[in-house]
């Protein structure tokens, strides 16, 4: 193994936990990859987010990448669009460098966690964004990931919003607001989802993991959704390492690298 990082031109960091090519191990020199966007609120990426995180997907035999992307830690208040271009100039910076990268540019998932799986999924939903596609110089297919995973995603600017995390991103701009509520950004033709949440979630209402599912479905897009009865918000990979250990909510590990072994064909 070894680890990859790169600073992307917006400041962002890119770190990748990379599985080298071996002669003992053939049919595996190229392998999948998927990115981690830990969550935080947008205000910081939480560290409980991300190498625990990465650890459990590298051990499944992905090439694995965190990014620490843009939050109100090194950038005032509103941050607009500088986190989704961060998240969609990491995915096209993997694809452009997946040769050297050993990924499969095909086979990339993004994965993130409370306010990271809110820009996880405007990843996969908001790739048509004119100032990021401007700023990247992209088209929106490069940016489109080819797997979404989301725990206790922030989703909603409405009723059942986390203030906290939408305040971070736009503000007062009621505009920008309604944007980036992405129960109303979800269109056909979308990689499939694999959604996580628990109900006694009291930070980010489990309605937000609920009203994503309901507008995949309108669209006929693929998803799994997982609502567990207990566990507070931000438990990530519901273990003693992070303070949130049930074994009962660790099950969305497995059930999540499963899914995500039939989606791109992948099992080691």
């Amino acid at each position: 193994m070894r680890v990859y990082e790169y600073t992307l031109p917006s400041g962002a960091q890119l770190t990748g936990y990379l599985r080298q090519p071996s002669e003992t191990m053939p049919g595996y020199e190229v392998r999948p990859g998927i990115l981690i966007l830990p969550g935080g609120g947008y205000a910081y990426c939480s560290p409980r987010e991300a190498d625990p995180v990465a650890m459990q997907f590298l051990q499944a035999g992905y090439q694995v990448f965190i990014l620490e992307y843009t939050t109100t830690s090194r950038q005032a208040a509103p941050l607009r669009y500088a986190p989704l271009t961060d998240a969609s100039g990491a995915i096209l910076h993997l694809r452009r460098n997946a040769e050297t990268l050993f990924l499969d540019p095909d086979r990339l998932a993004i994965c993130g966690f409370s306010a990271g799986g809110h820009l996880a999924a405007s990843a996969a939903l908001l790739t048509d964004c004119e100032p990021v596609c401007k700023a990247l110089q992209a088209e929106p297919a490069q940016l489109m990931p080819n797997a979404v995973i989301l725990g206790y995603p922030v989703i909603t600017s409405g009723e059942f919003a986390h203030e906290g995390s939408i305040e971070n991103l736009a503000g007062t701009d009621q505009e920008l607001k309604e944007y980036f509520g992405l129960e109303n950004q979800v269109k056909p033709g979308l990689p499939p989802f694999f959604v996580w949440h628990t109900v006694a979630d009291q930070s980010v209402p489990v309605q937000n993991s609920m009203l994503l599912a309901q507008a995949l479905e309108k669209c006929d897009v693929d998803y799994e959704l997982h609502l567990f009865t207990h566990g507070a918000h931000g438990s990530s990979t519901c273990s003693r390492e992070v303070g949130s250990p049930s074994t009962h909510n660790a099950a969305w590990l497995p059930l999540c690298i499963d899914w995500l072994a039939d989606v791109f064909d992948f099992r080691l």
